[in-house]
């Protein structure tokens, strides 16, 4: 089968797009990536990428050494407790492997850190950008619509700086949860999930008097669950702290709960004396400790089912595909294997194995069972996440998979 070289444009510049965009350059297909933000995006908290799914794609790409440089494999380590007592019920630090970890990196026989390790976005951003030739990325180009172009068979891209791309043969859509590609394929819109959620940083917990705040922590991740609510802290890189106040709300709650999200300082007291004033002492201790930063948000997620009849010349990856709500931790995962599956099916048609059009059929068939399985297992992750025995439930899984007994 012959094939011809195709325009190919991906829509948004996140981890996903990212991913997608440094593993066609090791393959001299050519394309063009179109970010929103004039500058690379670095917003949000840690990531763990696992070894099978996106350090797969990180290989592929050739970008494993330099992930190994900046992962933290030390802060795969979880404490969990309970919300309403402050009991703790499982907890990591100080074990072993931990210790191991902090000693040393476990790199596998393929390359890949086992287990999975901890990095911030903005680090696995630069990871992906330094794979990506600056001259196949624009920033500055927020998409406002696409649409068929005059014969029908290529697609044109309108600008909010007023101009136009024409002619296109592929558009990935990988622009997120509110994507403009996303309507040429599907009528659904994201929905809100009954939770929203207060990001609260501490930009420094290696100083003497926040000593207190990193040690109960820990060096990776703390969870609390209880009925509605939930308070998670990560550790970031460079003794950073990000903790999340969510709770089950009505979606209008940010607008209309009476809290000046506008005065932090003022905000931070009034959601933990309102909302939180019953949680473990040491967990209102972390939340009046997080000062540095108030960032409210409201969780949006497609259908566990959310799947689209297939378009000539349009697909979707990552949030686009399968927006899901951060309770299982795997999302990025799951888009960075959407960037991988869909490289590799681009290749072969590159290699005139099969049609372009076929290459983006088959990744969609690959697609749509994964993401369902990986958006059934996030939903079972609310779940638990806001139950009154959801932090015992998950200590009581990982004694299991560590082998121990109740």
């Amino acid at each position: 089968m012959s094939s011809t070289t195709p325009k190919i444009a991906i829509i948004g510049a996140g981890p996903t797009s990212l991913t997608l965009s440094s593993l066609l350059s090791t393959s001299s297909i050519p394309y063009t990536t179109y970010e929103a933000t004039p500058s690379p995006r670095h917003s949000g908290g840690s990531l763990d990428i696992h070894t099978a799914t996106g350090q797969a794609a990180l290989k592929a790409a050739g970008l494993l050494p330099e992930f190994r440089k900046r992962a933290r494999p030390e802060s795969d380590c979880d404490k969990i407790v309970v919300l309403g007592t402050g009991e703790v019920v499982w907890d990591e630090n100080g074990d072993e492997s931990v210790k191991a970890a902090e000693e040393g990196v476990k790199v596998g026989e393929d390359g890949t850190i086992e287990g999975r390790p901890e990095i911030d976005r903005r680090d696995l951003m630069e990871i992906l950008r330094s794979g990506v030739e600056d001259e196949r990325i624009v920033f500055g180009k927020k998409l406002l619509k696409m649409e068929e172009g005059s014969g029908g068979e290529k697609y044109d891209l309108h600008f909010a700086d007023g101009s136009v791309e024409r002619g296109f043969d592929v558009v990935i859509g990988g622009d997120g949860a509110w994507s403009r590609v996303r309507p040429l394929l599907s009528d659904v819109k994201p929905r809100y999930s009954g939770i929203s959620a207060a990001e609260l940083w501490v930009d420094d917990v290696e100083t003497k008097e926040k000593e207190w705040l990193r040690e109960y922590v820990g060096v990776g991740s703390c969870f609390a669950f209880g009925e509605g609510r939930a308070v998670i802290s990560q550790r970031q890189s460079e003794g950073g702290l990000r903790t999340y106040a969510a709770i089950r709300v009505p979606e209008d709650f940010i607008e209309t709960c009476g809290i000046d999200w506008n005065d932090k300082e003022t905000a931070r007291h009034q959601l933990v004396d309102k909302y939180f004033s019953d949680i473990g002492e040491d967990l209102k201790r972390v939340l009046y400790a997080s000062g540095d930063e108030l960032i409210p948000r409201a969780l949006f997620e497609l259908p566990v089912d959310f799947k689209w009849e297939h378009r000539k010349g349009v697909t979707l990856l990552g949030d686009a595909a399968h927006l899901m709500t951060p309770f299982a931790g795997i999302g990025v995962n799951v888009g960075m294997t959407d960037a991988l599956v869909l490289w590799q099916e681009l290749v072969k048609a590159s290699r005139g194995e099969k049609s372009y059009d076929e290459a983006l059929r088959s990744y969609e068939e690959e697609l749509f069972p994964r993401a369902r399985k990986a958006m059934e297992k996030t939903a079972r992750g609310k779940k638990n996440h806001f139950s009154e025995h959801g932090s015992k439930e998950r200590a009581d899984m990982m004694k299991q998979l560590k082998g121990q007994s109740n």
